[in-house]
């Protein structure tokens, strides 16, 4: 009996960590290590989108985009999709575009769960040769 069920066992935990994920929630640190904010993200039509969850301090969590452009102009960060257009590519999801709600700014992107610990996501953004990468921790 045990080594028939050493196969299936096998079969189903192999499956469970080729299935991980980008989508769920995130945890988006500063420098020192503190939790600036919660990260969801959700796939829509078959595209990746990431939104601000929650953001930690209670005193920010009325800011807004002051200087976003276009539709996020003024509009609250907690809640804010800031990412969009995402699109699985093999281990990576690329083709997107990022705000920093701070900034205002866009970047292309690309995300991809750390080759070592799928917990950890990379999160690329570029402007023309130059890109910055941070790393996310998934949330409980």
């Amino acid at each position: 009996m045990r080594y028939f069920l050493a196969p299936i066992l096998l079969i189903f935990l192999g499956q469970s960590l080729f299935a991980q994920e980008v989508t769920g929630k995130w945890e988006n640190r500063n420098h020192e290590g503190t939790v600036n904010s919660i990260i969801e993200i959700y796939k829509e039509d078959g595209k990746y989108f990431g939104k601000v969850d929650r953001i930690m301090k209670e005193e920010d969590r009325d800011r807004v985009c002051s200087e976003c452009d276009g539709e996020l102009k003024d509009q609250p960060i907690e809640g804010m999709t800031f990412m969009w257009d995402l699109e699985k590519n093999g281990s990576e999801y690329s083709g997107g575009t990022i705000v920093d709600p701070k900034s205002g700014k866009e970047y292309r992107c690309k995300i991809w769960l750390d080759e070592n610990d799928p917990d950890r996501l990379n999160v690329r953004g570029y402007l023309a040769f130059f890109y910055k990468t941070k790393v996310w921790e998934r949330a409980e």
